[in-house]
């Protein structure tokens, strides 16, 4: 059995901050974060939280998709930055949608999250377990940026973006004819994990090494906030993204001239057009809208499917690469054969 993606859905918050509000905060310019990044402005939660828009992306691509909350077996959830910890993210959604008939769960894996969540569904689907998945990715990443850090205040943004997987088919080999289920390429590598961190309010194994307890100014120490060694996390994307592209499209026996566009993590313009170069592969290919988002990590990669999809830019039996890469250190990706 393979599946399919048959419909998609995003939410963006309306308050926005643009580079010339950041200046304001550090020591920085619209043209200086322009010229490293490439972001102009980044959307904020002001009354939404990490639940609300992945509720409400989840609406979206179920209109889309024309499903019924009753249909949905599965609920997964990509999230680095939820506003619950019990009951899970998955299950708030769940209660939110009235979809009474899923199995729900969340999936940490910060920007490489949607990927191995679409993975995931796919396998379970694939497999014949469910029917009907929804996989969402949602960051409230202002709750865990230090913004008077210059190096990490500047790139992240909130956001969410869900798509609805369906059962079809029949099985496939890989690299034969059909729609799927290509098999995915994934890697990590814990022992580079130090070069994008963030650790939890309530450490209490640091606390208690210290021989203390937890107290409020432990909630303003900085390592309670994403913290990022730039350069070792800029060098490992242009590395590997280009790898996993190209391990993902071999063992598919997929040429690059079949691909359409690569659907990349948004995390950086410079991260994009170097994969490009090294794929050799024309800018066109590769879409952004990481100028209007920022860094939304596990919610980047729906959100730019759901704004493509609405803009009518796929068209059935098109090839779309799905590359993620992030903390932990995390990177893979995936083939999509469109077929709405």
């Amino acid at each position: 059995m393979t599946a399919t993606i048959c419909g998609t859905g995003s939410y963006i918050p309306s308050y926005t901050m643009d580079n010339h509000d950041i200046a304001r905060l550090v020591e920085t310019s619209d043209e200086w974060i322009r010229e490293r990044t490439g972001v102009a402005r980044r959307h904020i939660i002001r009354e939404e939280t990490t639940v609300s828009m992945a509720a409400e992306a989840a609406r979206r691509a179920l209109k889309d998709a024309d499903v019924l909350p009753e249909e949905v077996d599965l609920i997964l959830v990509s999230t680095i930055s939820s506003n619950v910890i019990i009951p899970c993210a998955a299950c708030e959604v769940q209660k939110e949608l009235g979809a009474v008939n899923a199995t729900c769960f969340d999936l940490s894996a910060a920007c490489t999250g949607f990927v191995l969540a679409y993975n995931t569904a796919l396998a379970y689907l694939a497999g014949g377990v469910y029917r009907t998945a929804l996989v969402i990715g949602s960051e409230s990443l202002s709750n865990l940026t230090n913004w008077k850090d210059r190096g990490t205040c500047i790139l992240f943004g909130d956001g969410a973006g869900a798509a609805v997987l369906r059962a079809c088919g029949g099985q496939k080999e890989a690299g034969g004819s059909g729609a799927g289920p290509y098999l995915p390429v994934t890697h990590s590598d814990g022992s580079k994990g130090a070069a994008l961190t963030c650790k939890s309010r309530h450490d209490f194994n640091g606390l208690a090494e210290e021989g203390r307890q937890s107290s409020p100014e432990d909630m303003t120490d900085e390592s309670h906030y994403m913290q990022m060694d730039g350069q070792a996390v800029f060098k490992f994307a242009v590395k590997r993204v280009p790898e996993v592209i190209g391990e993902v499209l071999s063992l598919n026996r997929v040429s690059t001239d079949e691909i359409s566009y690569y659907i990349l993590h948004q995390a950086n313009k410079r991260i994009v057009e170097a994969v490009a170069k090294r794929l050799a592969e024309p800018m066109e290919k590769f879409p952004m809208n990481l100028q209007e988002y920022g860094n939304t990590s596990s919610a980047s990669i729906p959100i730019l499917l759901d704004e493509m999809n609405r803009e009518g830019r796929f068209a059935a039996g098109q090839k779309l690469v799905l590359a993620g890469f992030g903390a932990g250190l995390t990177w893979g990706a995936s083939i999509v054969e469109w077929n709405r």
